[in-house]
Order: C-alpha cells, then sequence, then structure tokens
C-alpha cells in the first residue's frame, strides 16, 4: 500500500485530537510531523516524528499531503502556499473566509492536479449518518421541513483570541456554522435562497455568536441554528415530512472519545449511548409506527479513507474543494441577508 507522507500545520486541539491519531492508525498515511510555532508537543506522543520550525522548512521536506488546521482567517494563505508548492491540501473548516478565496484554492488545485479537500468530518457523525439513512429510506415521505442545532450552554469567552477578536474568520458563523450549512447541502444540495439572522448575546463579546439561518427550498425548508446560550437541550436534528417525523439528540461520542485519549481502533469506536435513540413517528405499510431508531455508529475514519483513495487511486475527495466553495455561498449570502434584513436569492 503506498504510503502518503502527510505533515500538520499546528499540533493543538484540532491536530492532537482530530487528525494525528486517525493519520498515525492508518496503514495508508505516514505522519512526518507538525509546523510548531511555541509549545514543542507532537514528539510527546509520536517520538519519531519531526517539529518543524517553520511552514517553509514543512514544504521543503518529502511531504504529499499538508493537513492546514490553522486559525480560519490563514486558511486561504497557508493553503494556496502548500498547493503552489506542490501538495495535496486537507483544509478544516470553515474552508475560507469568502468565496472569492474558496473559488481561487479550488481553481489552484484543478489547475495542478492536486487533490484538495475540506474537513468536514461531521459527516460522519453516527446521529448525521442516522439521519441520513431515515432520509434516504424515506419513511418520512416527501419532506415539509428539517431543523438542525448545534448548541452549546458556555457564556464565557473562548481563551484562544482568534476566536474572539474581531477578524474575518472569528463568529459562530463560520465556526460551528460550516458544520450544520455543510450537513444541510450534502442531504439536500444547494437552496435557492437564504434568510439569516446573526447576533451577538454573550457579555463582552466582539464576534457573533447566534445564529438562525433558513435554507430556502421549492418545496421545503431548513432551519440552521446554533447558540451558546442552550441549557436544556432541543434535538440536534427534527425532520417534519408528509407521513411523519423524526428528532434524534446530539450523541456522536468521537470528539469527547478523542478528548480523552481514546484511540480509535476498537470495533466499537463511535458508537453512541441507546439513551439517545432518535424517536421515529411515522406511518410504514398504512401502519402508524412509534419507535426508537437504532443509532448507526460515526466514524471520522471515513474521511480519512476518502483521502487517501482520492490521492492514491485518483478518486473523487471525501468533501471536495466544490463542497466547500458552496458552503462560503451560504455564508456570504446569510452575512448580507443579516445585514440587509432579507431573503438573498442565490
Amino acid at each position: 500500500m503506498q504510503k502518503i507522507k502527510t505533515a500538520l500545520l499546528s499540533y493543538g486541539m484540532s491536530g492532537k485530537v482530530f487528525h494525528a491519531p486517525f493519520l498515525n492508525l492508518h496503514s495508508g498515511f505516514e505522519l512526518l510531523g507538525s509546523w510548531e510555532r511555541s509549545k514543542k508537543l507532537i514528539q510527546e506522543d509520536y517520538p519519531n516524528v519531526k517539529s518543524y520550525p517553520s511552514i517553509d522548512e514543512l514544504l521543503a521536506d518529502d511531504v504529499d499531503l499538508v493537513i492546514v488546521n490553522t486559525p480560519v482567517g490563514t486558511h486561504y494563505e497557508y493553503a494556496k502556499k502548500v498547493l503552489l508548492a506542490g501538495k495535496h491540501a486537507v483544509v478544516e473548516k470553515a474552508f475560507t473566509t469568502t468565496v472569492a478565496e474558496a473559488e481561487e484554492l479550488a481553481k489552484i488545485a484543478t489547475d495542478k492536479g492536486l487533490k484538495l479537500a475540506v474537513f468536514q468530518n461531521r459527516r460522519w457523525d453516527s446521529d448525521f449518518k442516522t439521519v441520513q439513512k431515515i432520509i434516504s429510506d424515506g419513511v418520512l415521505g416527501d419532506l415539509i421541513e428539517a431543523e438542525f442545532h448545534f448548541d452549546r450552554y458556555n457564556p464565557l469567552l473562548s481563551p484562544k483570541a482568534h476566536k474572539e477578536t474581531v477578524n474575518d474568520g472569528a463568529g459562530i458563523l463560520k465556526d460551528l456554522g460550516p458544520h450544520l450549512i455543510d450537513q444541510a447541502l450534502a442531504l439536500f444540495g444547494s437552496p435557492k435562497a437564504v434568510f439569516g439572522d446573526i447576533r451577538v448575546t454573550r457579555e463582552n463579546s466582539l464576534v457573533d455568536d447566534w445564529i438562525d439561518l433558513v435554507l430556502i427550498y421549492t418545496d421545503f425548508r431548513v432551519r440552521l441554528k446554533a447558540s451558546f446560550f442552550v441549557r436544556e437541550a432541543n434535538p440536534a436534528y427534527t425532520l417534519h415530512g408528509k407521513k411523519g417525523s423524526f428528532l434524534k439528540p446530539r450523541g456522536d461520542v468521537q470528539e469527547d472519545d478523542l478528548k480523552l485519549g481514546k484511540k480509535p481502533d476498537s470495533a466499537s469506536w463511535g458508537t453512541e449511548s441507546e439513551s439517545l435513540q432518535g424517536l421515529l413517528h411515522t406511518e410504514i405499510n398504512g401502519k402508524e409506527v412509534r419507535e426508537k431508531v437504532p443509532t448507526l455508529q460515526g466514524n471520522y475514519f471515513s474521511f480519512f479513507d476518502g483521502v487517501y483513495e482520492s490521492i492514491a487511486n485518483n478518486k473523487i475527495e471525501p468533501v471536495t474543494a466544490q463542497d466547500g466553495v458552496k458552503v462560503m455561498q451560504i455564508i456570504e449570502a446569510a452575512i448580507a441577508s443579516a445585514a440587509q434584513q432579507e431573503v438573498i436569492v442565490l
């Protein structure tokens, strides 16, 4: 099996939790190391890898793939540098800060024959995969509406300065928003129009921390919400169709397990508690059904499998640059909608 030599552009939470464990365990990748500016931590976890003092030294090494997992405002600059150096790239969400930046990166990758993927790992959350199956099974009939939440109760400001200072990459719309938007687009495609309401609700906050977006499709609507003031959780996914409804709480365990240092190498990886199963209330073969639905297993390994296949066997990326462009189009439309207080037609 071809080994794809891979390096990270940072080894903070995302590098340590969401990338390195999978790259280290996946037989198709060789983790070379990470660019580390001040704290030199990666060798404590992976003694045989390198700690690069600069991005230039990293790119000068025999690297095939670079994970751009730096603050959102730097994604465009670093991803462009990676691609121009002839390396494949995975860029975290939000892909960029503007549609124009996203389109330029996509064009560079295409022109240079490189693979460029967006790290939308939550397509492989257990709860989302279950919602995806409910929709594909058609048990709800024609959909009327869907509502997705990514809520927390956390009124305190983040200690990470780049998340709380005014910059092009800050705010909940470009932090949690891309997860919700990407999931909606993966399920339903691009909407006809967008309405966005964006607020600041935390004391002393300088950046948006509450969003309510409505994606307008021909025959149904999708509402996407995120807030830091939800102490009693709403269902993460609510779907209503002409036959029935499905309500599912957020239950994926992967992030929490990764933060605890658990390795994603067990048969039970990504298995959430039965207590968090979704409720299906619908009609099947003329009979009313109201029952809990077993949750599918989540597995972020599937994203890395897709990246491997895209590079080694020239398959399409698991989340394409064009997917990233479409998410940025929704984000820009939501910003314009909130500013103008009107629906923005795409």
